[in-house]
């Protein structure tokens, strides 16, 4: 492997190190932003001016751009309560998405009591009403395919404002990094991951490298839907859902395909070698990103940004 690319990916596990988005709390009086005194201005940060739309934009529903450069055209908002889900964070205002992710996400959260047993499920974040770049946290989530699913079963009662703010998910990693803690992860986990990657509309699932092995060791001869589970930082204390692009979006970029096989090889072992789990920092410290601005987004997502 390059120094260039380990130097990468130190930054990246030390990025994971220090934030765990699902286990930051949010408010009960979220303030709402202040006016950009130059929202015109080429070098405003997208995230900026996407952060401020809290309706979508009343346009037919459509995916524009990339998973992580995009934005998102007639959004649907998850309930915050339904039948067997209830979303989490609802301060973010990011339960919004397209509506074959909507419905997907309510099925799953169903499937998750009939193969678990589960009440249901805690659903984090998803996208921002008109997609866009987020003003903290993800670099993805961008156009309304995303939604992050907690570990942690849905309690048998509604959740107060407060809990759903403050409570936090479940670790499913030990302290080595290198496997599951055996006290909470249980054969529902195993069942719900399953039931999210067979679903056809599903293009990959992002999960810690422990909790990959976890499944691996758990699939038995049926291992066909491991293929698109996905070894990622952070990704401890949720599940990461990724559709494929929807029919209706002709202007959608897909992802390249996953590769063959169940990824439960050397390709796994990787990411339980030192470099990874004890990175070295890079020798000259990599230049932080620049904020992504309506330039590097798709055109179409300026009429997306302004649409009443």
């Amino acid at each position: 492997m390059t120094a260039s690319r380990i130097a990468r990916y130190a930054l990246l596990f030390a990025l994971a190190a220090s934030s765990a988005l699902a286990q930051t709390p949010g408010t009960l009086q979220p303030q709402p932003l202040p006016p950009l005194e130059n929202p015109d201005d080429p070098s405003t940060p997208a995230k900026e001016l996407f952060g401020r739309k809290l309706e979508p934009a009343r346009m037919p529903p459509r995916v524009v751009g990339f998973y992580a450069h995009g934005c998102l055209a007639g959004a649907m908002q998850l309930p915050i309560t339904g039948p067997s889900w209830q979303a989490m964070r609802l301060s973010r205002h990011r339960n919004w998405g397209h509506p074959d992710l909507i419905r997907l996400v309510e099925r799953l959260a169903d499937k998750s009591r009939k193969v678990a047993g589960w009440p249901g499920l805690l659903v984090g974040d998803m996208a921002q009403a008109r997609g866009g770049p987020m003003l903290t946290g993800h670099d993805s989530h961008q156009v309304g395919l995303d939604a992050d699913i907690w570990l942690t079963p849905m309690p048998a009662r509604e959740l107060t404002p407060l809990e759903r703010e403050e409570m936090s998910a479940t670790l499913m990693v030990d302290a080595t990094r290198k496997d599951i803690d055996p006290t909470v992860w249980t054969p529902g986990h195993v069942a719900v991951i399953k039931a999210a990657a067979e679903e056809p509309e599903v293009e990959r699932i992002f999960v810690n490298a422990a909790i990959k092995k976890a499944l691996c060791r758990a699939a038995g001869k049926d291992r066909r839907w491991l293929n698109k589970v996905r070894p990622m930082w952070q990704h401890d204390y949720h599940f990461h859902v990724r559709m494929r692009c929807p029919k209706d979006s002709r202007n959608c970029q897909k992802q390249d395909p996953v590769p063959a096989g169940d990824g439960c090889g050397k390709e796994l072992d990787w990411w339980f070698s030192d470099e990874v789990l004890h990175p070295k920092p890079p020798a000259v410290p990599p230049k932080p990103k620049r904020p992504l601005t309506m330039a590097n987004l798709p055109a179409e997502c300026r009429q997306v940004l302004h649409a009443k």
